[in-house]
């Protein structure tokens, strides 16, 4: 299942830490605790419309840059689900050294 809280968090530590702002500056700028921007980019908590423009504002960050970004992950990794198969293990066809072999004549 694809979490949009957790790629957006993703989005916003990327671009945070591009633009070389600590959580605290962040903070201080969006007038929103350390913590709560914390849980917010490790996708633990949902970010209100108005906390992710203030988000975005105090990194001076388009708004629709995000969810731009947030929508092309979401859309990877919604391809990635849908391409994967899971493995069945094939049983080996060489005979472990304790396997009985027999062979008809």
């Amino acid at each position: 299942m694809v979490l949009f809280r957790r790629l957006l968090g993703d989005v916003l530590r990327s671009e945070r830490m591009q633009r070389g702002m600590t959580l605290r500056e962040v903070s201080a700028e969006a007038r929103v605790s350390l913590g709560y921007i914390s849980e917010i980019e490790r996708g633990q908590k949902e970010a209100s419309s108005e906390l992710l423009a203030s988000l975005c504002m105090a990194m001076d960050l388009p708004l629709s840059d995000v969810l731009r970004e947030v929508s092309d992950a979401v859309a990877l990794e919604e391809r990635a689900l849908a391409l994967h198969i899971e493995a069945t293990p094939i049983a080996s066809a060489r005979p472990a050294a304790d396997d009985v072999v027999a062979s008809a004549a």
